[in-house]
């Protein structure tokens, strides 16, 4: 990773493609459950970033491989942080459901 990759936005279609390549990753949709059931990313899972903690509940371990996404990739920048504080070490923010290109 260069200097500027930091700036390169992020392209969930390209984060999606990467994480069909890894063993147990989970696609974490942490929009409201009304915004889930309008539009979402098929084998998501929905877990809103208001509730974030519900996370506990799906037994995923500490080092699941969870790529987030939520509309335009702010909360799942914040729900990444807050997963980070929970334990979870293998949590990348994907950005945003209104850059998502359907196969």
């Amino acid at each position: 990773m260069g200097l500027f990759d930091i700036f390169r936005p992020v392209d969930i279609n390209e984060e999606l493609k990467n994480m069909k390549t890894i063993p147990g990753a989970v696609l974490l949709d942490v929009r409201e459950e009304d915004e889930y059931k309008e539009e979402n990313i098929p084998n998501s899972v929905n877990i809103p970033l208001s509730n974030l903690e519900r996370i506990e509940d799906m037994h995923y371990t500490k080092d699941t491989p969870l790529f987030v996404y939520c509309h335009s990739g702010r909360r799942s920048g914040l729900a990444v942080m807050r997963l980070r504080e929970l334990g979870y070490t293998h949590a990348k923010n994907i950005g945003g459901i209104i850059h998502y290109k359907k196969a």
